[in-house]
């Protein structure tokens, strides 16, 4: 496996089970874990080069052509008088928003050891956020950076990969259930606001598959892998491939299997995830208010929502993408395109570009405490051989 793959298993294994007998030690995996290098990314100078390349003209295009194509001048010096309490209100928000990210990182992973304290999981959290914030995949590079730094805390491959998607299920739960239940009324009039058929119904669609499909998966026998072990032993081309295709709906029914545990038990990392979203949707709304009047609110969560599907796209960083996507829903509900430009940029600005700040800043802590947790580590694994003394 490689060193920056999530480990998905679905072997079945108890992750709390107490180690084999025998003198105290690292297996090879724990050694690995221990000596295991904080992920990078190769920036070759072509690749930088045409990373900031795109990153200008993207921007620039965003904020300096479009408002000269869609005639909008004025609305864009707006920019220099916005509302300052909004505005500030909007940092508000921005800095709550990451609270409860914090919160629900914490939640889900702090009861697997000492070191996975509200500092440690401010750091894993926030750096892990950056390196969603820089690089593009979907995401995939604060996970990766989350996997490792949790394993270095000294925890299990199977627990890391159990815990990671089960804090991905209870972060895209809400926003899926956003999709379904706002989309769904604004079509049928429950909540005020327009319903295009094509950006309430079609949405609402989407989120309920994902939902169905994960309900469906979470069904899957989590040591699925394990049971099909022995027909793949048998040496069969077909066996050994099933015992392969296994590995992943198992591993995601044992994280959702680990969500519902913490949804059945009240979990402050339910909290947070709805805290996280609903900061967010706030940032939004109060940047409409520093320039002008915000849309009814199911209009700002179910644009909010769909314009957040633009980190589907493969753009470095994501940039462009959800702006994009997010400023064509408000065009589709009706609201005035020029104020939703500016609303929306101005929510970037605070909610994806300013947390980056932080977020470099507590890559450069994370280093340093994990650093420190290696040496710990290897003081405690010293002291337990010590105490064991020599095999007999």
């Amino acid at each position: 496996m490689s060193d920056r793959t999530l480990p998905l298993r679905g072997d079945g294994a108890d992750p709390h089970a107490a180690p084999p007998d025998g003198p105290p030690g690292l297996t090879d995996t724990e050694e690995h874990d221990l000596e295991e290098e904080m992920p990078r990314v190769a920036v070759t100078r072509r690749r930088l080069v045409a990373f900031l390349l795109f990153a200008v003209l993207a921007v620039a295009f965003l904020y300096v052509v479009l408002p000269q194509l869609a005639g909008l001048d004025e609305t864009w010096r707006r920019l220099d008088d916005g509302d300052p309490w909004w505005l500030g209100a909007a940092l508000a928000f921005t800095v709550l928003s990451f609270l409860g990210y914090v919160l629900l990182f914490r939640g889900v992973f702090a009861g697997e050891g000492p070191r996975i304290g509200f500092v440690a999981s401010y750091q894993i959290s926030m750096a892990g956020l950056a390196a969603t914030r820089l690089f593009a995949a979907g995401g995939a590079g604060g996970l990766i950076l989350m996997a490792w730094a949790l394993r270095r805390s000294g925890m299990r491959r199977r627990r890391v990969a159990d815990l990671t998607l089960a804090f991905l299920v209870l972060t895209y739960a809400v926003y899926m259930m956003a999709l379904l239940v706002v989309g769904l009324g604004l079509y049928w009039g429950v909540l005020s606001g327009p319903a295009p058929f094509a950006i309430t119904v079609v949405p609402a669609i989407f989120g309920a598959t994902v939902i169905l499909a994960t309900l469906a998966l979470s069904v899957v026998p989590p040591d699925l892998q394990r049971r099909l072990e022995r027909r793949a032993q048998r040496g069969r081309r077909f066996d050994r491939t099933a015992q392969r295709l296994a590995n992943l709906p198992a591993a995601f029914s044992a994280g959702t299997r680990e969500a519902a545990r913490h949804v059945r038990g009240s979990d402050p990392a339910v909290l947070g995830a709805l805290v996280y979203w609903a900061a967010q949707i706030a940032i939004l709304w109060a940047a409409f208010r520093a320039f002008g009047e915000a849309p009814p609110m199911a209009v700002i969560v179910m644009s909010f929502f769909v314009g957040m599907l633009g980190n589907l796209l493969p753009l470095p960083a994501g940039i462009g993408g959800v702006d994009g996507a997010t400023i064509g829903a408000f065009a589709a509900f009706g609201v005035d395109v020029d104020l939703a430009i500016v609303a929306v940029l101005t929510y970037r600005g605070f909610a994806f570009y300013l947390p980056t700040i932080p977020g470099a800043i507590a890559y450069i802590q994370l280093r340093r405490a994990v650093a420190r947790w290696r040496e710990e580590r290897r003081a405690e694994l010293a002291g337990a051989a010590t105490s064991a003394g020599p095999a007999g």
